[in-house]
């Protein structure tokens, strides 16, 4: 008998990763399988078997729907305790009377859909574009970590830095240009809007968190998830927490986005118009466990594809910057003293990636606890 060959998933990496076409032309060559490379380790335990509440109770949870129109129409405190708790409570709200014209969320979905359809192969946006190098503020990959996460995701991105030092117009392809630059103004817009929003949440001047510069930069992540031929072996995005700021995502009609509450997945169904927001980790060290990050996951999925547009607010794309992040000293006291210790950001997110998606990435955040 012949010895069955060695598994060199190395190998089968570099493969993949040698097309330059990502997921999506594995989908398009007619794979009927999940290559080992995406295939998870096994089925997550029921979290319900480790105290978790039934599933049948957990599937009426919802996450907190705001409308910031209130804040035109005489309700902003209503607004502001809305989010405040939403912050404290789940992590995620979605919103809605945001002012991001539904004509700029329609088109750069429709865009980074075209971008992504598009064939890949030499000559291409694709391959054009195709880099894992990290100063590069446009390039389009298969999982930015591709070579240390232990499970490959079910997903391709093309990646955009547009703030500090927003890339020339001729760097973005032809086809998305537009849609993009206008969508991430708008979406910048936005973040201004929350950010005030939370300080006041947090019990602060409205101008605080952008006078400590958390929306200094920007990164918008426009991820695509093709239909999945064996969803159960695959998972589109490994279950982490975010670890800027503050992100704001917009998703299609597709779903499958899900987050961690009270120690089960909670679907966050698609809701026309809104956009998700969601705290990152180091929102919540600077207030000090007022507002929280959650995890989060994407199942992936036979329907599709899926479309999502991400957006991070976060200062470790200036990589200059030397403003040290602790617990705001206002949140303090003696009855209620800081719990994590102060660092630049550059230096929390490399203990981030060091730790990776699939290793917990919200243990990061812990090991910064004092």
């Amino acid at each position: 008998m012949s010895a069955t060959p060695a598994y060199d998933r190395a190998a089968e990496l570099r493969a993949l990763d040698a097309t330059l076409a990502g997921v999506r032309g594995l989908v398009a060559s007619g794979t009927a399988h999940v290559p080992r490379i995406f295939r998870v380790p096994g089925p997550e335990e029921p979290l319900q078997a480790r105290g978790g509440r039934p599933a049948q109770e957990r599937s009426a949870a919802t996450v907190p729907v705001i409308d910031l129109g209130g804040c035109g129409d005489g309700d902003r405190a209503g607004v502001v305790d809305s989010i405040r708790r939403a912050a404290a409570e789940w992590g995620f709200f979605q919103v809605t009377g945001h002012g991001v014209p539904g004509e700029a969320m329609a088109a750069a979905v429709a865009a980074v859909r075209a971008f992504h359809d598009a064939d890949g192969g030499e000559g291409s946006d694709k391959a054009r574009l195709y880099s894992r190098e990290p100063g590069k503020a446009v390039k389009y990959h298969c999982n930015f970590d591709l070579y240390q996460s232990p499970v490959a995701n079910w997903r391709d991105t093309l990646y955009l830095r547009m703030e500090p030092d927003p890339p020339a117009a001729e760097e973005l392809p032809k086809s998305c240009r537009d849609a993009l630059f206008g969508y991430s103004k708008q979406v910048k817009n936005l973040g201004a809007k929350l950010f005030e929003l939370l300080s006041e949440a947090l019990g602060l001047k409205p101008s605080y968190l952008t006078d400590i510069e958390c929306d200094l930069g920007q990164i918008v992540l426009c991820h695509y998830y093709p239909p999945c031929p064996q969803p159960e072996l695959a998972i589109g995005t490994s279950r982490h927490s975010d670890s800027g700021f503050l992100t704001i995502l917009l998703q299609d009609e597709i779903g499958g986005l899900q987050i961690l509450h009270e120690d089960g997945w909670v679907d966050v169904a698609p809701t026309p118009g809104a956009f998700i927001v969601n705290i990152g980790d180091l929102l919540q060290l600077i207030s000090n466990d007022k507002f929280r990050s959650v995890e989060h996951r994407v199942v992936a999925k036979n329907a599709g594809p899926r479309v999502s547009i991400a957006c991070f607010f976060s200062t470790h794309f200036h990589p200059a910057s030397t403003r040290i992040y602790g617990p705001i000293k206002e949140l303090v006291s003696d009855e209620n003293p800081p719990l994590y210790r102060e660092t630049l950001v550059r230096d929390y997110l490399a203990h981030y990636y060091s730790i990776g998606l699939d290793g917990g990435a919200k243990t990061a955040l812990s090991d910064f606890r004092l």
